[in-house]
């Protein structure tokens, strides 16, 4: 299999293992480009792609803009706080407005969770969904497999812990629905506030003791606590969270074999992981932030090609 079998990368769930591997096939190949003198292909010479932000984001804004480059395509970036969004226009004539500049694909985040679905059933580019609300973020799962991939050889029988505030978490999402795809075991680590009630339908298994996750597991993806989403108090104070949920040096050096450390970024130092932690040798935090450049150039190209 040498192409997608989507149209558009709106989130794992649409995914098959077959298009989970040749994105991640792919992206290796893109990694071997991006580390030569010449980090710069010609595969979108002539594509324009349009980076839509209605939300904040600096390393996921960044990353597709470095992706987009490295494939020498054309970019236009949109921030919705300096447009014409903040006077009141909808996503549809902000999106038709680009489309006449004749955009070919779309790169959007958004806070609506399914802005990338009505958008792609709307417009004609191709729609790469960059977060959605607490929805889905595929390319970070991506991302995220890619990276661990790279340490542990294989995803099938990885255990995988996801420490955090999953209720709000895209990137939990996005990662369980991957996880799961490709054979890997899933534990949800967190305060029972921050659980939502459906998760064990999703094929994981919930655990509420941070050091019986972490004993448990080969990789621990900590996230951070998205204090932006959070219209009620789910937990005392952000002190007692990291008493319970944070992992320092201490607790990773206590445990009985080595484990992986991933953050999906931005790093809240100090609440869910400490610095001695993040910068570790144990840490792939940096790794994420290289791979995420060469999954995306793959994701992008292979939906560039997709008829």
């Amino acid at each position: 299999m040498s192409a997608l079998s989507v149209q558009h990368l709106l989130g794992i769930k649409d995914l098959t293992v077959a298009d989970i591997e040749l994105i991640l096939s792919t992206a290796k190949n893109f990694k071997g480009i991006i580390n030569q003198p010449i980090k710069r292909v010609p595969s979108l010479r002539d594509v324009t792609i349009a980076n839509l932000f209605f939300e904040n984001s600096t390393r996921t804004r960044l990353s597709f803009e470095l992706a987009e480059k490295r494939l020498s395509a054309d970019v236009v970036n949109f921030a919705a706080s300096s447009s014409s969004v903040s006077k009141g226009e909808t996503l549809i004539d902000t999106v038709n407005n680009i489309l006449a500049m004749k955009v070919d694909m779309v790169v959007m985040r958004h806070p609506k969770p399914g802005a990338g679905v009505f958008l792609a059933k709307h417009i004609k580019a191709k729609i790469v969904n960059a977060g959605d609300g607490a929805h889905e973020h595929p390319t970070q799962a991506l991302l995220d497999a890619y990276s661990m991939l790279e340490v542990h050889g294989s995803l099938k029988g990885l255990k995988v812990a996801i420490v955090g505030d999953i209720l709000h978490s895209r990137v939990a999402l996005s990662n369980i629905f991957l996880l799961n795809k490709m054979g890997a075991e899933v534990v949800v680590c967190g305060p029972p506030t921050l659980m939502p009630k459906f998760i064990t339908s999703l094929g994981v298994r919930v655990e509420y003791d941070l050091m019986k996750a972490l004993e448990w597991c080969d990789v621990a993806n900590m996230l951070r606590i998205q204090l932006e989403r959070q219209d009620i108090k789910y937990f005392p104070s952000l002190r007692e969270y990291t008493m319970l949920y944070g992992l320092d040096k201490e607790r990773l050096d206590s445990l009985s074999k080595k484990i992986t450390i991933m953050h999906p970024g931005p790093i809240n130092r100090g609440i869910e992981i400490t610095s001695d932690v993040a910068d570790s040798d144990q840490s792939i935090i940096l790794d994420q932030v290289e791979n995420g450049v060469a999954v995306r150039m793959a994701v992008l190209y292979l939906l560039a090609g997709a008829k």
